[in-house]
């Protein structure tokens, strides 16, 4: 059987052959070349990361200087670095206190109005609602809300020649 293995296709080949040829390779080289894709999939995968920490090494402190000229915290910054447009977005996540919103849904039934209109059942707090709310409504529910940020992502193109 290893004579067999010693010439099975690589991952390299078998981009070439039909489905109807791969279909028929020993069981012993299918499992191989699965093994294969998934090892160059992982090392892909961490070749990604690594490069992604790179350039958010390179653009963080550009990204926090166009959100802050912005006067934002989160949200998607642009500025340009040579022939590269940089795409920078930091979104926002929200997080809400389970128990605070309980207490302040059944403070809002006792003064007879329905929670049901400032939050959903599962105690979640839809973010356009919050900020349409009128300031007294917010104050009371600001302490059961956490602003947090999702992962940053950098988007680097090309810009076109001539521009």
């Amino acid at each position: 059987m290893a004579a067999q293995l010693s010439n099975r296709p690589t991952l390299a080949t078998i981009r070439q052959l039909p489905v109807g040829e791969i279909i028929v390779l020993p069981a012993e080289h299918l499992a191989l070349l699965q093994a294969d894709a998934r090892e160059a999939l992982d090392a892909a995968k961490r070749l990604q990361d690594w490069i992604e920490a790179a350039i958010a090494l390179r653009y963080e402190q550009r990204a926090i200087a166009a959100r802050a000229a912005a006067g934002k915290d989160t949200g998607t910054v642009r500025f340009e670095d040579g022939a590269v447009e940089v795409v920078v977005d930091l979104p926002k996540r929200i997080e809400w206190d389970q128990a605070r919103l309980a207490a302040l849904a059944e403070k809002i039934r006792g003064g007879d109005e329905n929670p049901a209109e400032y939050v959903e059942v599962a105690f979640k707090v839809p973010e356009r609602a919050y900020t349409a709310w009128p300031e007294r409504i917010r104050l009371a529910f600001e302490p059961a809300r956490t602003v947090r940020t999702g992962r940053q992502s950098f988007k680097l193109s090309l810009k076109p020649e001539g521009v």
